[in-house]
């Protein structure tokens, strides 16, 4: 019975795939506020502009996206399936979307230790990911990208010439780092190479979560400096790791969420992209969900940006004692039911849990069974093991 679930789960998904596909062309002829709601759509938070953006469609009917992403451990709900739902939506409305792969700008951070051939051989478990997740967007590598390429460099000595080394470290926190830290050279030079970046991939929206904006506001005030067109950025939600929220002294909320979202590098907060049913299971029991909480929820967080994306419906089942089975029809009912105590956490994870692991089930099952895929997926466990 199970592998007869899988296989459909995987065809249900091929066919969706298609579905994409297609719509990808349906795309050429939606018209420019129809694009605009499906680029809003949820995940995304913030436009940089509106207005902006809408200009750019009436005057380029497929203009060019970029999302980038470091290279280290195992991917997971965050950074593939939130970043992958708002790509595709993308690509719906007739966006040409660019993963970029930013190899050197891995190293650069120390992930992997900074052992460039295991970021090297991390690089292309990425990009199995993507493409199967996003098959109609491109990748492209950052060493690749940069290989004799003069005029990238030039491009970034002219640009940083209107920086100051305290914007700089204002921008830190782009890479997951601090002012306060002690950094080495080259960690100075990622705020202006990632917004260079966006020139030298021809990237008329650059994308990411909320917490690259920085970069993105920064090359949207130097690039009219340098005679370049001004980027629409484009930013999502970033999701909260499944463990209790990250108290912070500083009364900024976009650090708090920094601080507090799910990462590889924090393995007990984040829903990998290969956990099985039943991991998913153990770890969403053990998760932070406190009852009628609604506000930092990561098990509600998870409902509303994943499951009400893919469904149009929310169905909860429970012991007839309990209330039997309920269904929610959008998210906002899910909320107030929580925020009443008409739903116990436990049914809430149990039911998410559920819903999660069929989102997951098509790619954990194509790393499984593609050779290559799967080859990509060892290698990668082994760098993390011996890094």
């Amino acid at each position: 019975m199970g592998n007869k679930n899988a296989r459909e789960t995987t065809l249900k998904f091929l066919h969706n795939l298609h579905k994409l596909k297609e719509s990808q062309k349906e795309g050429q002829s939606l018209d420019v506020e129809t694009k605009i709601e499906l680029i809003k759509k949820p995940p995304t938070e913030e436009i940089l502009t509106e207005d902006e953006l809408r200009q750019l469609l009436q005057t380029n009917e497929h203009p060019t996206h970029y999302q980038g992403f470091e290279i280290s451990g195992m991917l997971h709900l965050g950074n593939l399936v939130i970043s992958g739902f708002k790509i595709n939506d993308l690509i719906k409305a007739g966006i040409n979307c660019q993963v970029y792969l930013a190899d050197w700008h891995s190293f650069i951070n120390n992930k992997f230790e900074g052992n460039w051939d295991k970021i090297l051989s991390a690089t292309k478990y990425y990009e199995k990911a993507f493409k199967f997740f996003c098959p109609e967007t491109k990748i492209v590598v950052g060493s690749e990208l940069y290989h004799n390429n003069d005029d990238y460099w030039r491009k970034l000595l002219k640009f940083s010439k209107h920086m100051t080394l305290g914007r700089t470290l204002r921008c830190l926190t782009i890479m997951g780092r601090n002012e306060n830290e002690k950094l080495d050279l080259a960690q100075y030079f990622y705020p202006p190479m990632q917004a260079v970046d966006i020139k030298e991939i021809g990237a008329d929206i650059p994308h990411g979560g909320m917490d690259q904006r920085k970069a993105h506001i920064l090359a949207r005030e130097i690039y009219p400096k340098m005679g370049w067109p001004k980027p629409v950025a484009l930013h999502h939600h970033i999701l909260m790791g499944i463990a209790e929220p990250v108290k912070l002294e500083t009364g900024d909320k976009l650090e708090q969420v920094i601080a507090s979202k799910m990462s590889k590098s924090k393995p007990w907060t984040a829903i990998f992209i290969h956990d099985t049913k039943e991991q998913i299971k153990d770890k969403l029991r053990k998760a932070w969900c406190p009852e009628k909480l609604v506000e930092a929820n990561p098990i509600l967080e998870i409902a509303k940006y994943l499951v009400f994306h893919e469904t149009k419906t929310f169905n909860v089942d429970r012991p007839q004692k309990f209330g039997g089975a309920i269904t929610f029809e959008n998210y906002e009912e899910l909320e107030k039911a929580y925020a009443r105590g008409d739903l116990h956490p436990q049914d809430l994870k149990n039911a998410v849990a559920e819903e999660l692991a069929k989102i997951l089930e098509p790619i954990r099952t194509y790393f499984e069974k593609d050779k290559e895929a799967k080859e990509c997926l060892e290698t990668l466990k082994k760098a993390q093991v011996t890094r």
